[in-house]
This record gives structure tokens, C-alpha cells and sequence, in this order.
């Protein structure tokens, strides 16, 4: 089951440290630009990926093509793709052995949770970390 309690998704936010943003925009008008912004404002480290805009940098971040080019360990994958598209970023968070994935308001697939789940990894499901900070009252990473 996908982390429901304020309580585990706390706990969850408070250990993480780096994050690989799969869907990560260079355009402004874009949700992941602004979470993307959000997270990095937090402390965290927020490594871009998409491979529509590869080689390029969003906040001063280089963008990955995939999860298996950043070379480093991942905490957590946050997911902005569409919900069809979430299972392909699932099983690379696996492969990569990311310890959980997070996927975005309206990103909902059971089957890629469970596939997460079934590989340890913690999984939160249609909801924001850029609302869930702040609704917790997490304390910017040190």
C-alpha cells in the first residue's frame, strides 16, 4: 500500500536527500518547474530527467536522458508523467535501486506501486512534495 499517514510520508520527506525528477520541465508554466524550484529552495539535491531536453540545465541542474545516467545514489524519484507512463520510471527507480518513488497529483497506477512495493521501496501516490512540506511543517534540509 502507498504511504497514506502524515506521519510515514513525513518520516519519508525528512530522510531523503536527493531526488531525480522524472518529467522535469525547462518551461516555467510547467508544474515540475516550480516543484523542481520548491525542493531545491528545501535543500534538497534535484537532479533533472527527461529526454526531450537532455543535456541542458534546469536550475542549474543538468537533465539526465534517464535515471541510470546520473552515476549516484537516488533517495526518491518524483514522478510527473502521466499515469501509463509512471510504470516505465517505477522500474527504473528499481533498477537504479532508488529507496522510494513518488508519484504527482493525478499520477495514479496501482500496478507500478505495487511492482515499487514488492522491490522495498516506499511509494507515495497523487500527491505533492511541494504541498506536503509545507502542510507537515518539514524543516528545510540541512
Amino acid at each position: 500500500m502507498p504511504l497514506t499517514r502524515d506521519e510515514d510520508i513525513k518520516a519519508l520527506l525528512e530522510s531523503v536527500r536527493t531526488i531525480a525528477l522524472v518529467g522535469a520541465s525547462d518551461r516555467p508554466d510547467r508544474p515540475s518547474y516550480g516543484v523542481m524550484a520548491f525542493l531545491q529552495r528545501q535543500g534538497y539535491r534535484v537532479i533533472p530527467v527527461n529526454p526531450q531536453i537532455t543535456g541542458e540545465h534546469v536550475h542549474g541542474e543538468f537533465v539526465f536522458r534517464e535515471l541510470s545516467q546520473i552515476g549516484e545514489p537516488i533517495d526518491l524519484v518524483d514522478i510527473f508523467r502521466r499515469p501509463m507512463a509512471a510504470g516505465e520510471a517505477v522500474d527504473e527507480a528499481i533498477a537504479v535501486g532508488a529507496k522510494a518513488v513518488w508519484m504527482q497529483l493525478g499520477v495514479i497506477n496501482a500496478e507500478a506501486a505495487a511492482r515499487a512495493e514488492a522491490a522495498g521501496l516506499k511509494v507515495v501516490m497523487d500527491r505533492c512534495p511541494a504541498i506536503e512540506i509545507p502542510r507537515l511543517g518539514i524543516a528545510p534540509v540541512a
